[in-house]
């Protein structure tokens, strides 16, 4: 078993290394919420993956340590090339964003050549270099909103859940990837019933990402963003259910530790997003790995993508 202050001891002493070197390499470490906690607690910056991007880009940091998954590294090189891009961990991936290939992309396409392509953030550098503009969950329908209602089809990918959301609350017809996140969709509508059976004056706030079911039962329909700025805000005395990836919750109760918090669901946990430790971070800033570059003909076309959506909204 490990001896607790041992342990302690040597996350203090990571922590001490990690802030040395962060002044020596002029470098910033972002952390998306569903981070590990020590992870998230040595974080310059916690949010989702566009607002961590954002402030990588309007930082003057040479180096960007990214604590998340790899897309989410890719999106920061988009939009800062000039800068070096870190992921603590080569193999933190996101089994959604795999589910889309460029290739299957263009063949969709292909089959519909006068649709707008809307794509999701989470999705790989080279899928949006091919898509006309890119959305987030909270952005996803303004964005949507915003194509011209002369345009008949809708191509969206690679989230189905997030399609229909964005389908029902704009009325518009979408052609939908099949794909999905697995952690989102773990949330089962009975997990939230029974959440709500034991915590009846709670509020139940649910991620786009998940299914129409668990939707269906939501007070709020929120991104991980707007969870945090709608815990701020609003007083629940009774708590609030919160149906995403557990990781949130260690920021949601750090930074209102006078309100409670429940898992919609103990099992919605991602383990790709719980790759990256301390350690880790440590060792990406000590020998300047992993690096993640995208190329520059891809990262133009994808960093198109990315600005037309800020065109519209910002939404986090």
């Amino acid at each position: 078993m490990d001896d607790p202050e041992f342990t302690k001891n040597t996350k203090d002493k990571n922590i001490r290394k990690i802030e040395k070197l962060k002044r020596e390499k002029n470098a910033i470490i972002l952390a998306h919420n569903y981070q590990l906690g020590e992870v998230q607690d040595i974080a310059d910056y916690l949010g989702d993956s566009l607002e961590l991007s954002q402030k990588a880009a309007k930082s003057d940091a040479d180096v960007i340590v990214f604590c998340g998954v790899h897309f989410m590294a890719e999106t920061a090189s988009i939009l800062c090339p000039e800068k070096t891009v870190l992921i603590p961990d080569v193999n933190a991936g996101c089994p959604m964003a795999d589910m889309i290939t460029r290739k299957g992309l263009q063949n969709l396409k292909k089959k519909h050549k006068n649709a707008v392509c809307v794509g999701y953030i989470n999705t790989p550098a080279d899928v949006k270099a091919d898509v006309d503009i890119c959305c987030t969950s909270a952005n996803a329908v303004e964005v949507v909103n915003s194509i011209s209602p002369d345009i008949s089809e809708i191509i969206f990918v690679p989230d189905k859940y997030l399609a229909d959301y964005v389908s029902k609350k704009t009325g518009k017809q979408i052609i939908a990837w099949d794909g999905f996140c697995p952690t989102h969709a773990d949330i089962l509508p009975e997990h939230i019933m029974q959440q709500k059976k034991k915590y009846p004056g709670a509020e139940v706030l649910i991620h786009p990402e998940c299914t129409p079911g668990a939707i269906s039962l939501a007070d709020k329909v929120l991104s991980t963003g707007g969870m945090c700025r709608y815990a701020k805000e609003c007083d629940v005395p009774e708590g609030m259910i919160i149906g995403t990836e557990t990781g949130i919750l260690h920021r949601l109760r750090k930074e209102n530790p006078k309100k409670i918090f429940y898992p919609a669901s103990e099992v919605a946990i991602c383990q790709n997003m719980k790759k990256i430790t301390l350690a880790k971070v440590l060792k990406a800033l000590e020998e300047m790995k992993y690096e993640v570059k995208v190329p520059e003909d891809i990262r133009i076309h994808a960093k198109g993508a990315v600005d037309r959506m800020l065109e519209v909204g910002r939404g986090t």
